[in-house]
């Protein structure tokens, strides 16, 4: 019956959704003198009151029609319906009240208490019709959210749906709930919430609970999942509320946010994961404005690894400032198709007026940097190109020094000689007493930068039969820990883990790190690059370090699941320590030394650490291209040493071509 009326064309459903409504219109009235009448003993109102009935079908139904009412989808008739019927029969009372009043004397009276009467009970009688037909479709899943038509069969019985209770009681609450009684998903249990004027009470059908009453709720309704309804919560409060979870079997996931729900468009599909932001519980400083669009607004600007996850979305918080142009320089052709699209996109939707440029080519070309930045007259470069990931590059030392140190270099000899205003690198902690390749080429490329800043007419490497050249160009280096989402982040490797039922992998249990959102990161990025005067090394305020054991177990507990331990044995998921990798550290820092001052941003502050000249740099670079050349690499281990403070190699430290190309070499010939 159900799947026969959903197969009727659309016309057919709306001449029968009509007919209804006569019936319901007649049977309104008839209820309202019923009531009215019935005080007096028996009565017919049909008998004198014909025209009246006839009168009510006329008068309310064009006001449906006027008001959308048949356009609605019946079996996803909502709040948006009632109130259209409550629009339309209010007014077709008013008419009906006032033709009853303008009528000339009869002999059989009209009470005017009728039409009156007539609100109350048609509003029930077609609200509530329409009410229980909704019902009557949804049920065992014959219709679906899309407006798809599924076959009546029961996949999963609705009893049966897993139980979710919905954090936040308010307007994203009660749309979740709509939603979840439409869907097949999920089925919507309880509500919690921090206003205790509705604790006890009951909203949309479903009982709230005080947050302290978590554990009882979760006893008395069987939820397995917890919804987060809260967009406008602040991060801090969030953070509170996933500790309060913690310790229950619930998997939490969370809206997207505010914005969300200010477009009206909260739905189940924007349910996610809770993400690693809401765990640490930062709250984002809004940028200032002066330093953000100093060195942007009306200019060209370069951003060198613009596909990257740090380098995308500069090129994201740059779009926002109107530059004259902006520059994309990414060696990798699909990472560049895939942030060139989505800027054109953004550019095209905002009317904006910027030139957008994609460039294939490797930092390590001078010769094409310098052509780049030429050719669209670039004033500001922020330098992302690096190889990031700590174990590759320990075992690729050639490519993480040329690139890394190298890239730097020739980038910005480049941005001397096209007379570049600013150029800002981009570092990272682990160029702190590093332990690894990685960091210590970064720190070299910090030392590359604060030696050319000291140099107001260089002789670039390499190019002494150039002679000096004038140097116009403002470095600045900014130094910051692990940002959330980047490539080779933890965090979706956790959630892999999980999925696939453990073991999640975590180093060591002592292991801490900083972390900070990658847009969080950009944006003090580019108001620290503003804030320089030349070789400058800016620190961003990471907040508290955070354990990535704990962070492991969190994630665990927040997708519904526990950990697998010795005193637990029947936990889901295992946490399993693999060692430290080649050149890990177990703690990172900011700061070489003690020496920090205070900026302009509160976030942001100015280090004050050792440099060397521009004329001792040269050569021990020369020193260390030359030992890679020659495949020495105890003797590039001991040049890092010198020219990087705190450098402590894995003595390991070896290049994995070197050591094939070594061990082919000293292996026995196939002949022999």
């Amino acid at each position: 019956m159900r799947s026969s009326l959903l197969r009727l064309p659309r016309r057919y459903k709306r001449v029968l959704q009509v007919a209804a409504d006569v019936v319901l219109v007649w049977a309104a009235l008839w209820l309202a003198f019923l009531i009215r009448l019935e005080a007096v003993g028996p009565i017919e109102p049909f008998g004198g009151h014909a025209w009246l009935f006839l009168l009510a079908p006329v008068v309310t139904l064009p006001f449906f029609v006027v008001l959308g009412l048949y356009r609605a989808v019946l079996r996803y008739v909502g709040r948006h319906a009632l109130i259209t019927i409550g629009k339309a029969v209010t007014l077709a009372t008013m008419v009906l009240f006032m033709v009853v009043l303008l009528m000339p004397a009869q002999e059989v009276v009209v009470p005017r208490s009728v039409p009156v009467i007539y609100w109350g009970t048609a509003m029930l009688l077609l609200g509530g019709l329409r009410l229980l037909m909704r019902n009557y479709f949804v049920a065992d899943g014959v219709a679906s959210p899309s407006g798809e038509r599924k076959p009546r069969v029961r996949v999963v019985p609705r009893p049966q749906r897993p139980a979710a209770a919905i954090y936040g009681a308010g307007t994203a609450g009660n749309q979740i709930v709509s939603g979840l009684r439409a869907g097949n998903e999920l089925r919507p249990v309880a509500f919690v919430d921090d206003d205790p004027s509705l604790w006890n009470t009951v909203v949309g059908g479903l009982p709230v609970y005080a947050p302290h009453d978590i554990g009882r709720m979760l006893a008395a309704t069987g939820a397995t999942e917890m919804l987060l309804a809260i967009p406008s919560a602040p991060r801090r409060r969030r953070r509170e509320i996933l500790a309060l979870l913690d310790p229950y079997p619930v998997h939490v996931r969370t809206l997207p946010g505010l914005k969300a729900l200010c477009e009206g468009s909260v739905k189940v599909e924007d349910l996610r994961d809770v993400e690693i932001d809401d765990l640490l519980g930062r709250e984002p400083v809004a940028p200032e404005r002066g330093l953000f669009e100093r060195c942007i607004v009306g200019q060209a600007v370069m951003v060198t690894g613009a596909g990257g996850s740090i380098g995308s979305e500069l090129c994201r918080q740059i779009v926002t400032c109107r530059p004259r142009a902006l520059v994309l320089f990414e060696h990798s052709e699909f990472a560049l198709y895939s942030i060139q699209t989505e800027l054109e996109r953004v550019i095209r939707s905002r009317g904006l007026a910027i030139e957008l440029v994609g460039i294939l080519g490797s930092v390590r070309n001078n010769e094409r940097m310098l052509d780049a930045l030429n050719a669209w007259r670039v004033d500001t470069v922020y330098h992302a190109a690096a190889y990031k990931h700590v174990p590759i590059v320990e075992h690729n030392v050639a490519q993480g020094f040329f690139n890394n140190t190298m890239g730097t270099l020739l980038s910005a000899q480049a941005a001397i000689r096209a007379g570049v205003s600013n150029f800002v690198l981009i570092s990272t902690d682990k160029a702190v007493r590093p332990t690894n390749v990685m960091g210590a080429t970064k720190r070299l490329a910090e030392l590359v930068l604060q030696a050319l800043a000291a140099e107001r007419a260089p002789v670039l490497f390499r190019e002494e039969a150039r002679g000096a050249v004038e140097n116009r160009t403002r470095f600045t280096m900014v130094r910051f820990g692990n940002v959330l989402g980047s490539s080779g982040s933890v965090i979706p490797l956790f959630r892999e883990q999980i999925r696939r039922g453990g073991p999640v992998t975590v180093t060591d249990p002592r292991m801490t790190r900083y972390f900070m959102t990658i847009p969080e990161a950009a944006q003090l990025v580019i108001q620290a690059g503003s804030m320089g005067e030349g070789g400058d090394v800016f620190v961003l305020d990471m907040g508290e370090p955070v354990k990535i054991v704990e962070l492991a177990e969190r994630i665990v507990h927040l997708s519904g699941l526990t950990v697998r331990s010795n005193e637990r044995p029947e936990g889901d998921i295992e946490i399993l320590f693999t060692g430290l990798r080649p050149g890990e550290k177990l703690y990172e820092e900011l700061l070489i030394g003690d020496n920090v001052l205070p900026t302009a941003h509160p976030m942001i502050m100015r280090a004050t650490e050792e440099r060397l000249p521009w004329s001792e740099l040269v050569p021990a670079l020369q020193s260390i291209v030359e030992a890679i050349q020659h495949a020495d690499y105890p003797r590039v281990r001991e040049l890092l040493q010198a020219l990087v403070s705190g450098y402590t190699p894995d003595e390991r430290l070896v290049d994995l071509i070197y050591t094939r190309r070594a061990g082919l070499e000293d292996a026995p010939s196939a002949a022999a």
